[in-house]
Order: structure tokens, then C-alpha cells, then sequence
């Protein structure tokens, strides 16, 4: 059986970041353990599509998941649920699109009981269900926190401005406060809303205390078919540091980037994403000494493309790789995201898809690979067959609204893409055709030149939304 061990030449990467060893673990049970496939989903926060080595990034070291990408199968055509956070997670978790979802922008709306989730559908399946990380759809005695919306344990932050800060005085576990040993002082301007905080004394990065939580979730369900949720707020920035005139990126160490003659919020930019890679790896390895490599299907991905927040740059790491456009956009660069799937004996190893897939895809998937009914009022399709190397069925078209920067619509068919700028009164709308086979970059704007795909892209897009009585761009 491989194993994720940590390569000889990243060894001063490990010491240097303090990480406990990877090879911590006990040695696995004899055999994989039988029933329903586990269920991992990882998520990072505004990691772009060229963060990471499997999408071309040749500067921050991600040995896991290059590794990752080796023993499974890499998505080139993968979109988030949106552009920004709570939005993105809306759709992840109930299958439906930013045209039907109940959360459409960032903001203080919870799910509501009657919004199935995909904790929900699998629980109801017979899985233990786990959220450890950011959650962002509910607030403390809300009908969206975890515990009511399908999942047995929650850890984390529910609130996704007080997630700004990776070290907070306390992170919930499931509907109680746990202190942690951090000073905190809470920043009262309009943006932060009196919840987004720095801290003045840094003794608990979150992030460690995510990773222990997992790690004990993994050992004490290796007997049980469980889906661990796991949304990392790496490499989200604190964009309350500012107040404060520190670097917006919080990571405990640089590591080997403490020496590179670099802005120091590049240094810790490129810290946080090995940071979670080291994370990854760490997973993993849990998995196999737990002896469920085999019945265990590991997702990743990142809630929407890179930020330029807390002082990180996007050129200067080429985070958006060959696509235009950030976190914000609706171009590619904000909402085309990388999506590395490993399932050994399932999925074929080194295998790469081109398959246009979406966040809306996710809860028909899983629900195929738990063997159970697909919900009738998802807007995705499974992605099961591209993972099996059957015959997909294919989206006729793909489509997000965004309600921020005077109102965003975007629509893609084929290889045509339709995005529609300043939606809200006072603004005379642009309109702007792409061909995406021809023009990744969305260099050359092509609706003069075809004012029928135009119609058809505006006739999809109109088919794709319904009103919403908390999100307009009125």
C-alpha cells in the first residue's frame, strides 16, 4: 500500500513549521474495513486555480498535493458555487445554484429547515457526518448551524468575518463555545460588523486545532462509513490586520520562505498554502493507518479563485494561472477552481478530465457513491461516471449570479461564455461573449460579432434565476 511520507528534501520545511511528524500514526488493522465509501471533502478558502504544483505553480511547495493529484484524478474544468464564500458553500452543501440557492451573496443568512444539505442526505443514508473548519451558513442558534442541518459534530467558525482571524479566543464545537488561549481585540468598524477581530497574543493557529479535531474524527469512525466536511480558512487573509498595520496572511511560521527576498505577505501567502498541504498529507496518511485507504474517496477544492486581501498579490505567484480574473470576477480566474479526486481501486491514478463540473455537481455525486437516491431538486449532475471512466451525462449550461460591484451574471455553454456587468439601477449593463476553446484568457469580446449566441446565453440565463425575497439587484 503507498504511503504519504514527507519527501527527504522538504524535511526543513516540516521542522521549520513546528508540524508534528506525519509518521505518528499507529499501524493499520489487517484489511480495509468493509460498508458505504467514507466521504472527504476538503476545501481551502480563496485558493486559486495556479496556487498549487498540479495546476502548473512552480514556486510554493505542495508535494501533497502534487502527490494527491498522482494517485487520483485532476479536473481542469471545475467551477465553484460563486465567487465569494458563503455563497459558494450554499451551493456545495444543497446542490443548488446562485440562480436558486437560498444564500446568493456574502451576509448573515442562515439555511433554513426546509434547505437539505448534504449532511443531511447522508446521515439519512447511514453516515456519520462531520463539519470541522468554516462554516459561514448560520449563526449560533440559527436554523443553519451544522447540528441542525444533517451533521452528528461540528468544529469550527459558524460566523465567516470572525473566520478572518486564525486565531480567535474561542471556536465552537457544536453549539458551545471552546476558549482557546488567544488574545483577541474585536474591530468595530462597518465591514468587520463588531465581529471581525485581530490578536494581540498568538499562542493557538486554528487551523493545528482543525487537524487535531480530524485526526480524532478519522480513528474513532474507522469502523463506521463517515463524511468528514473539512473547509480550511487557508489561504483566506485577515482583511481586519490593516487596522492594525500587520501583514494580512496569518501563518506561524515562513518556514523556508522566511529567506526569499519577497514582501513579507507574499512569504506568508506562500506559507499558509504548504501549510495545507502538509495538512493534506497528514489526511491521508490518517486514512491508511486507519486501514480505509480503500473505501475512502477524497475530494479537494477551494470555495472560489485567489484574493488580493491582507497585502497577497495574485501575479506574483501567477495564483490565477491562464485565466483572467480574481476572487469578485465572474470571469474564469473567480470561479474556475482546482478539484483533485483520490479513490484507490476506484479512481485511476495520474488521470486528468477536461469534464465541466460544478459545486452543484457534489451532492448528486455523493449521493451515487453512497448509494443513495439523488435529491429531485438538485441542479447538478454526478460526476460518478467521469470518476468510474464511464459514459457522463453533461450539463446544457452552467450559471452563477453575484450580487456585489453593481450586480454580475454569468452563464457558459460549451464553450461559449456569456457575462453580464452593472445589473444594478444606474448602471447601463455590459455585455461580453467569450470563446473559451479559443480565448481561456477572455482577451477578445465577441458579442458584436454574434448577437444570436448573445440572445441564446440571455435566454439561459433567464431560464437559470429565480426571485430570491433576501438577494436582488434592485
Amino acid at each position: 500500500m503507498k504511503t504519504y511520507r514527507l519527501p527527504a528534501y522538504l524535511l526543513p520545511i516540516l521542522l521549520l513549521f513546528l508540524f508534528s511528524s506525519c509518521g505518528t500514526e499507529t499501524t493499520p488493522e489487517s484489511g480495509e474495513k468493509p460498508g458505504k465509501p467514507n466521504i472527504v471533502y476538503i476545501l481551502a478558502d480563496d485558493l486559486g486555480y495556479g496556487d498549487i504544483e498540479p495546476y502548473g505553480q512552480e514556486t510554493i511547495k505542495t508535494p501533497y498535493l502534487r502527490r494527491l493529484a498522482e494517485d487520483g484524478m485532476r479536473f481542469t474544468q471545475h467551477y465553484a458555487g460563486s465567487t465569494v464564500c458563503a455563497p459558494s458553500r450554499c451551493v456545495l452543501m444543497t446542490g443548488k445554484h446562485t440562480g436558486h440557492a437560498r444564500i446568493r451573496g456574502n451576509g448573515v443568512v442562515p439555511l433554513l429547515p426546509e434547505d437539505l444539505t448534504i449532511g443531511e442526505m447522508l446521515k439519512d443514508a447511514g453516515y456519520a457526518t462531520a463539519v470541522i473548519g468554516k462554516w459561514g451558513l448560520g449563526e449560533a442558534g440559527s436554523t443553519g448551524i451544522p447540528n441542525r442541518q444533517g451533521f452528528d459534530y461540528f468544529y469550527g467558525y459558524l460566523n465567516q468575518i470572525r473566520a478572518h482571524n486564525s486565531y480567535p479566543d474561542y471556536l465552537w464545537e457544536n453549539e458551545t463555545k471552546d476558549s482557546l488561549d488567544n488574545v483577541v481585540t474585536i474591530i468595530p468598524e462597518t465591514y468587520a460588523k463588531g465581529v471581525g477581530g485581530i490578536a494581540l497574543e498568538k499562542n493557538t493557529f486554528a487551523q493545528d486545532v482543525f487537524m487535531d479535531k480530524a485526526l480524532d474524527f478519522i480513528r474513532a469512525h474507522r469502523d463506521t462509513s463517515f463524511f468528514l466536511y473539512l473547509p480550511f480558512t487557508a489561504p483566506h487573509a485577515n482583511n481586519e490586520s490593516h487596522y492594525y498595520d500587520e501583514v494580512g496572511i496569518e501563518v506561524p511560521k515562513l518556514g523556508v520562505y522566511a529567506q526569499e527576498d519577497w514582501p513579507e505577505a507574499q512569504k506568508a501567502h506562500a506559507a499558509l498554502i504548504s501549510y495545507l498541504d502538509i495538512y493534506i498529507g497528514q489526511i491521508i496518511e490518517a486514512i491508511q493507518n486507519a486501514g480505509i485507504d480503500e473505501n475512502t474517496i477524497v475530494i479537494f477544492s477551494s470555495d472560489n479563485g485567489p484574493h488580493e486581501e491582507g497585502g497577497a498579490k495574485v501575479d506574483f505567484f501567477d495564483s490565477n494561472g491562464p485565466l483572467r480574473g480574481t476572487k469578485r470576477d465572474l470571469y474564469e480566474g473567480g470561479i474556475r477552481v482546482p478539484m483533485i479526486v483520490r479513490w484507490p481501486g476506484k479512481v485511476a491514478p495520474g488521470t486528468e478530465s477536461d469534464h465541466l463540473s460544478t459545486f452543484w455537481d457534489v451532492m448528486p455525486t455523493l449521493a451515487e457513491i453512497a448509494g443513495t437516491a439523488i435529491p429531485e431538486e438538485t441542479d447538478g449532475i454526478s460526476f460518478l461516471p467521469t470518476l468510474l471512466g464511464d459514459e457522463q451525462p453533461e450539463h446544457d449550461h452552467v450559471y452563477w449570479e453575484f450580487y456585489e460591484q453593481d450586480g454580475k451574471k454569468a452563464v457558459r455553454w460549451g464553450d461559449w461564455k456569456l457575462v453580464e456587468l452593472g445589473l444594478k439601477p444606474g448602471r447601463e449593463p455590459d455585455t461580453l461573449l467569450y470563446d473559451l476553446s479559443a480565448d481561456l484568457g477572455e482577451t477578445r469580446d465577441l458579442s458584436a460579432e454574434k448577437p444570436e449566441l448573445v440572445r441564446e446565453g440571455f435566454a439561459k440565463m433567464k431560464a437559470s434565476h429565480t426571485p430570491s425575497t433576501t438577494f436582488s439587484f434592485e
